[in-house]
């Protein structure tokens, strides 16, 4: 793992998976409870902002699966992240990680075929570990042609 590679952060409790998401899905923004309390309720949900609140202060530790609902409405993931133990934990982080580097422009596309479940987070984590790798080894020239020259691309 490169130093510039971000570590999967431990998410075990709600309040550490809440604040995770706030961290990676509204980057650089302060979100009250009433924000998202109102992005919720545009999505078709419910949530109050003082129980989003709480949450984010570790007051509620297991709440029902509606709520659980709310937040996955929310925040555009799979609500079964929010659940103790989950097993899209892993999914959920490898696809913020992915749309992070498009937002920088590490990544430029992505073609997948086959399927309407989208990229499976092993191959997510294969993709970003193979960038980080070019990246490491000063490879790429960002034109896309896999030269390693300055200059302009070949004809």
């Amino acid at each position: 793992m490169t130093n510039r590679e971000e570590r999967t952060p431990e998410l075990r409790t709600l309040q550490q998976k809440v604040e995770y998401m706030v961290e990676k899905t509204f980057p650089g923004q302060k979100i009250s409870g009433r924000v998202f309390s109102d992005l919720v309720k545009q999505r078709g949900g419910s949530l109050s902002h003082s129980y989003f609140s709480n949450i984010l202060a570790g007051k509620v530790t297991h709440p029902s699966e509606d709520i659980l609902k709310a937040l996955g409405l929310g925040f555009g993931v799979d609500w079964r992240f929010f659940k103790e133990e989950s097993e899209v934990v892993d999914d959920v982080v490898a696809g913020l990680r992915f749309l992070a580097k498009r937002r920088t422009g590490d990544i430029s596309g992505v073609a997948a075929r086959g399927g309407d479940e989208g990229i499976p987070a092993e191959l997510l984590e294969f993709a970003l570990s193979l960038l980080e790798e070019t990246k490491g080894a000063g490879q790429t020239t960002g034109r896309g042609d896999g030269s390693d020259a300055e200059g302009p691309a070949p004809r």
